[in-house]
């Protein structure tokens, strides 16, 4: 068991070390999206898309900025994620 949390450990700093400003942005994504789901699901009969609607705008806009500071091709998912949830954020609040 100890040496699973070692290799969950090993794998966070590696990570932080790789790129320590893609690492802030997938934490505050991660908190964002995670966030979002949840409130989603509770929600689920009565949504409270003003709440997660931004989140999940948020998660999708740092998951964007963090695969462009590590050259993934999640970047494709993160910029589909980011536009429907710009959207779906234009439609709630500006329209």
């Amino acid at each position: 068991m100890f040496q699973v949390f070692t290799q969950i450990s090993d794998f966070f700093k590696t990570s932080y070390r790789n790129n320590p400003r893609a690492f802030a942005a997938e934490i505050v994504e991660g908190i964002a999206t995670m966030s979002a789901s949840l409130i989603m699901s509770i929600t689920v009969l009565n949504p409270a898309t003003e709440w997660f609607i931004p989140l999940f705008l948020i998660g999708g806009i740092l998951g964007t900025i963090s695969c462009y500071l590590r050259k993934s091709t999640a970047i494709v998912l993160t910029i589909w994620f980011t536009g429907v949830n710009s959207w779906a954020f234009v439609q709630l609040f500006l329209l």
